[in-house]
């Protein structure tokens, strides 16, 4: 079933969208590790099962869509996992971890929800907790181009929306932090936020526009 759902996914995506991914070389040869990714719209999620159809993925999904029969029946095939966005999920950052140990890639936005007005928001430090403290390797993917509004306007004029994803080099954060941790830990996660930033049009950077990190990355780059 989820080979014939991808596939659907797939045909959907090549009918309304033309999709330009670079930087696979970037990519490990064998899963357990995290794609970080910024989050523009909807078409966001089932842009991995286009372009990342050699790896085992699962996307963590909020806990608000496992409330859709549709959508819910959809994440058990697509393996996702439904999330507590608001609290501590102890079960499934069990699971994230089993998954991981097992090869599977983690594909996830640390923002936590779609950037409504198409700007980059402070990203959560979830994912930085578990690859601090399982020593994962994290690739930056940064995606452009897939905005709801642009998406939907090429839609209403039978026009394919241009859209990038760009995997820039793997990077693994520092060792889990003994002190100051939530300091620490948002410290780790901006920095994830700023290696997908800089991939990022410089309008969507949002947030991070004027963070140091960010900058530090942009004078390196250049």
């Amino acid at each position: 079933m989820k080979k014939i759902i991808v596939w659907l996914i797939r045909s959907i995506i090549k009918l309304i969208a033309k999709v330009e991914a670079s930087g696979y070389e970037n990519l490990p040869e064998q899963g357990g590790f995290v794609i970080a990714v910024n989050h523009l719209g909807f078409l966001d999620a089932p842009l991995a099962y286009y372009a990342l159809d050699n790896w085992n993925l699962f996307i963590p999904v909020a806990e608000k869509w496992e409330e859709n029969p549709i959508l819910r029946w959809l994440g058990k095939h697509l393996n996702a996992i439904f999330v507590d966005r608001f609290n501590p999920d102890l079960k499934a950052m069990r699971e994230m971890i089993k998954r991981m140990e097992s090869g599977q890639t983690l594909v996830i936005a640390p923002e936590g929800t779609r950037a409504r007005d198409e700007k980059m928001a402070q990203g959560k430090p979830g994912v930085a907790y578990l690859a601090s403290k399982m020593g994962w390797t994290i690739v930056p993917v940064a995606i452009s181009g897939s905005e709801d509004r642009i998406l939907l306007s090429n839609l209403k004029r039978f026009k394919r929306t241009h859209i990038t994803l760009t995997a820039g080099p793997s990077f693994v954060l520092p060792l889990f932090p003994t002190e100051n941790r939530e300091e620490k830990l948002q410290e780790f996660t901006d920095e994830i936020m700023c290696h997908i930033a800089v991939m990022l049009p410089e309008h969507n950077r949002g947030y991070y526009a004027d963070h140091p990190s960010l900058q530090k990355l942009l004078a390196e780059k250049n």
